[in-house]
């Protein structure tokens, strides 16, 4: 009777299932390589001192990435996060909880972290920047079932006014609202602009108005502005975000309390 047997009770079934077994064990080391390109080596989390990977195992050489831009990006490259953050600890030892410290909104930690990206705007495939205001974006409109939010006013969570609604950004690769441009007046200093994201608004329709119901509307003036005025870059969009983000856990007292 014929059979598949190589030697013993070794088989093709066998072998075919170690060579399985080798390959998902070599793809997991290759992933774990690949995934130590950001964020790798590792700092104390108290000092600041770097710790070295374990085994020295699964460290990633080196590996050049080409950009949509034509740039060259290397990774890993050794650089460290160094982007400006405010908290002090709960406790001294390392892993212990930490906390704003000044205004929570803008300190960079819990719901508003952020990534450090490229100071650079979003680009479309035409080579044009990705996200933009209607008085740029000519060939984008409002639908004619919708409400032209230009002119509403801008409420905080806590329904008072954080100013008026001038311009509306529209993201020209997704054909969706992103941003609200709104003009705020914050106390005893000039009008500026900043953006509220609109993933965070209700329209109100019928009182011509759009709640923001991250933070409260005295708190919308402390926004991150935009370097030029009409663009935002990938990170301002990170600051923003974060800014706004951080208003679901630190804008009142009531929203840091457990919910038990």
């Amino acid at each position: 009777m014929y059979n598949q047997y190589f030697a013993g009770t070794v088989d093709v079934t066998e072998i075919v299932l170690y060579l399985f077994f080798a390959f998902f064990f070599l793809l997991v080391l290759y992933l774990l390589r690949e995934g130590r390109r950001e964020g790798f080596p590792l700092e104390d989390d108290v000092t600041g001192a770097l710790e070295s990977t374990p085994g020295g195992l699964f460290p990633s050489t080196p590996k050049t990435f080409n950009m949509p831009d034509g740039s060259k990006l290397v990774k890993p490259d050794d650089s460290r996060d160094t982007h400006a953050t405010q908290y002090k600890r709960s406790a001294p030892w390392s892993g212990s909880p930490i906390e704003p410290d000044g205004n929570p909104l803008s300190a960079g930690i819990g719901p508003g972290a952020y990534a450090v990206r490229a100071d650079t705007p979003d680009m479309t495939n035409h080579g044009t920047t990705r996200l933009a205001p209607l008085r740029i974006a000519t060939d984008y409109s409002i639908d004619k079932k919708d409400p032209d939010l230009r002119g509403f006013a801008l409420v905080g969570l806590d329904g008072s006014a954080a100013g008026a609604i001038k311009d509306i950004w529209v993201d020209r690769a997704e054909f969706l609202v992103r941003y609200l441009e709104v003009d705020v007046t914050p106390e005893g200093g000039p009008t500026k602009h900043v953006l509220v994201p609109m993933t965070m608004c209700v329209v109100q329709k019928n009182l011509s108005r759009v709640r923001l119901d991250a933070v409260l509307g005295s708190q919308v003036a402390g926004a991150p502005t935009l370097a030029n005025p009409d663009q935002v870059t990938l990170l301002e969009e990170e600051k923003i975000v974060g800014y706004f983000g951080a208003g679901y856990l630190y804008s009142t007292p009531d929203r840091s309390e457990p919910v038990l």
